[in-house]
C-alpha cells in the first residue's frame, strides 16, 4: 500500500504523558462511580413488566408520570414508542402482582386521568432472565476482547495486541462509566452498542498499526517514536473524517430517533469520541512504552530455507 504524502508533523508522541493523565483521572472517575454508584440496570437485567399503550390524541410524558407518582408503579420508566400516541412503560417487580394485575392497574389509573387509552402489549421479563443476561453480557465482552488479543499478536506482533486490548478495555470503561456518572438506563441496547464500540475501536487501530508495521519498514533508520508520529500524521485524515460522518449519524439518531434509542445512540457518541482519541493516545503510546522496534517485525527465518536444494 503506497503511503499517504502529508503536510502534518503533529508530535503525538510529546505529549503521550498529558495524554496518560487525562486517560487516567477519567478511568479513576469511571471505576469510582460504578464501585458507588453502579449502573441504573434497565428491565432487561433487573425484570419487570413492559406495557405498550395506544392512545387517542398525543399525550405527554410528563403527565404519564404524574398520574403513577402517587400509585405503586412511581418508579415505572415511561417513554415514547414510535410516535406522540403510543407510550412504553418499563415497571419494576413489584412485590404481590403479576403482569395481567400490573397491567390491569396501570390502564385503570390512566383511564381514570380521563385519557382513552388500549392496551397494545404485555411483557414479562423474569429476575432469572434479567440475571443471564447480565452474565452472558459480561461474557461477551470478555470472550471480544481475547479474541482480539489473539488476532492482533497474529498479525502485528504481542506489543501491539497489549496496546489494542489496553485502549479497547479503556474505551469499555469510560463509555460504561458515562451511564454511572449519568444516571442513565444501562439495558441490552446499550451493551449492543458497547460491543459495536469494540468493533469500531479496534477497526481504527488496526489502520493505524498497519501503517506503523509499513513505516517501520521504510523507515529503518528512523526512531519508533518518529515512525508512530509519521504514522498518525498519515492516517490522521481518514480517521477523523471516519468519526465524523459516523457522529453526524449518530447525533441525528440522538436527537430525532426518539427516547426508545436514547441510550443507544449516546452510548455509541460517548464510545467513538473516545475510540478515535484511544487511537491516537492509548494504543500507540503504550506500544511504544513496551520498546516495539523495527526487530520486532521481521519475521523469523526457518532454518535451512535458504539452502539451494537443486542437484
Amino acid at each position: 500500500m503506497e503511503l499517504i504524502k502529508t503536510n502534518l508533523n503533529i508530535k503525538f508522541m510529546a505529549r503521550r504523558r498529558m495524554a496518560m493523565m487525562i486517560s487516567s483521572v477519567l478511568l479513576v472517575i469511571a471505576i469510582g462511580s460504578l464501585a458507588a454508584r453502579g449502573l441504573n440496570l434497565g428491565i432487561d437485567f433487573t425484570g419487570g413488566t413492559i406495557v405498550e399503550l395506544g392512545y387517542e390524541q398525543a399525550v405527554e410524558l410528563e403527565r404519564v408520570r404524574n398520574v403513577l407518582a402517587d400509585s405503586p408503579f412511581h418508579g415505572a420508566v415511561v417513554q415514547y414508542f414510535g410516535t406522540a400516541n403510543d407510550v412504553l412503560i418499563r415497571v419494576p417487580p413489584t412485590e404481590g402482582l403479576n403482569s395481567a394485575d400490573i397491567s390491569s392497574e396501570l390502564l385503570t389509573l390512566l383511564k381514570l386521568s380521563g385519557d382513552e387509552v388500549d392496551m397494545r402489549r404485555v411483557e414479562f421479563v423474569g429476575p432469572q432472565v434479567g440475571d443471564e443476561l447480565t452474565e452472558d453480557g459480561g461474557l461477551a465482552m470478555v470472550y471480544a476482547l481475547l479474541c482480539i488479543l489473539v488476532y492482533v499478536a497474529l498479525r502485528f506482533q504481542l506489543r501491539f495486541s497489549a496496546g489494542a486490548i489496553a485502549a479497547l478495555v479503556h474505551d469499555v470503561i469510560i463509555t460504561i462509566g458515562f451511564f454511572s456518572v449519568t444516571g442513565m438506563e444501562f439495558d441490552l441496547s446499550v451493551l449492543a452498542a458497547v460491543l459495536a464500540v469494540i468493533g469500531y475501536s479496534l477497526n481504527d487501530t488496526i489502520v493505524v498499526f498497519d501503517r506503523i508495521r509499513e513505516n517501520f519498514h521504510r523507515m529503518r533508520k528512523a526512531s519508533p517514536s518518529e515512525v508512530i508520529n509519521t504514522s498518525l500524521n498519515q492516517t490522521l485524515s481518514r480517521t477523523l473524517m471516519t468519526s465524523l460522518t459516523t457522529l453526524l449519524v449518530l447525533m441525528a439518531l440522538f436527537y430525532l430517533g426518539g427516547e426508545i434509542i436514547h441510550s443507544f445512540a449516546a452510548a455509541l457518541i460517548v464510545g467513538v469520541l473516545i475510540g478515535t482519541y484511544s487511537s491516537l493516545y492509548v494504543a500507540s503510546p503504550i506500544t511504544l512504552m513496551l520498546g516495539v522496534t523495527y526487530k520486532d517485525l521481521i519475521p523469523v527465518e526457518k532454518e535451512g530455507a535458504g539452502v539451494d536444494t537443486r542437484p
